[in-house]
């Protein structure tokens, strides 16, 4: 099992609200490129694990017959289906569950997804194991994970923000024992099963009014910001959080953009 502190749904139920407003400004670009990966249709089933909010199912949604999204956050369950009913979208069955044991039968879906979700799994195997058990023979998965921090401008001014506040805060080092590995990646994912794997390298940039936007966005989305706060009490956190405005304002240039990397891992079942 994992100690990663986000890989239980507390620090997800707490920041479901901030991240379903200010998050998608991240999200939804990646998922956007995710699903080009998979050759879907208006018939289409898919499935969405650690959905969070749904910015993927609402993407896919548009283009396919039916998306089951699962999450074991109740309150980004509760998000998600707030924000589909609020667009019409009608073609989303959304349910609290477990991505390590995935409440569908198998071979069912004609792809899959797991953006930003399965690298938190405290067993990835079992992660990879179930996407694969779900998906039909010949259909697509595909998985996103952060790459390291140093690739990421944006992630480093989040970082050098946290450590102008708390000179104790350690930057994220590398760690190649997870999805921000490519080369394990990979290999987990053929483990699973999947044939003609392919990590896929994809950036984005993003621009911000302000450093006061820039602030929202990040730590408003963000569960290690929630899980922090609520760790060192209200108090503490708002000279913190003083601390980290005050760096931003000093380093962000309005309307500059900030780069963020991903990898997204993409597989295919056997057709048999």
């Amino acid at each position: 099992m994992s100690g990663n502190p986000l890989a239980v749904a507390e620090p997800w139920d707490l920041v479901a609200e901030g991240y379903a407003e200010f998050g998608s400004a991240i999200m939804q670009p990646f998922s956007a490129r995710a699903l080009e990966f998979a050759s879907l249709s208006s018939g289409s089933q898919v499935v969405d694990v650690a959905a969070g909010p749904g910015t993927l199912s609402r993407l896919a949604a548009e283009q396919v017959a039916l998306v089951e999204a699962i999450d074991f956050s109740e309150s980004m369950i509760a998000r998600l289906v707030e924000e589909a009913d609020a667009a019409g979208l009608t073609n989303i069955r959304a349910q609290v569950g477990d991505g390590q044991d995935l409440p569908f039968e198998s071979d069912r879906f004609d792809a899959g997804f797991s953006m930003f979700g399965l690298m938190f799994f405290p067993e990835r195997a079992k992660g990879f194991a179930e996407l694969f058990r779900v998906l039909r023979p010949g259909g697509t998965a595909v998985v996103s994970s952060w790459a390291p921090v140093a690739d990421s401008p944006l992630m480093r001014m989040m970082f050098d923000a946290l450590t102008a506040a708390d000179p104790n805060f350690q930057e994220p080092q590398p760690n190649f024992l997870s999805l921000e590995n490519p080369e394990l990646f990979e290999s987990e994912m053929r483990a699973a099963g999947f044939e003609a794997v392919s990590i896929q390298r994809h950036s984005i940039a993003l621009s911000f009014a302000d450093a006061e936007e820039l602030w929202e966005t990040m730590v408003r989305s963000s569960a290690p910001m929630e899980l922090m706060r609520h760790s060192v009490g209200p108090e503490v956190w708002a000279q913190r959080a003083a601390l980290m405005m005050r760096f931003l304002a000093e380093k962000y240039r309005p309307t500059s953009p900030l780069a963020t990397t991903a990898y997204l891992g993409i597989g295919h079942k056997p057709k048999g």
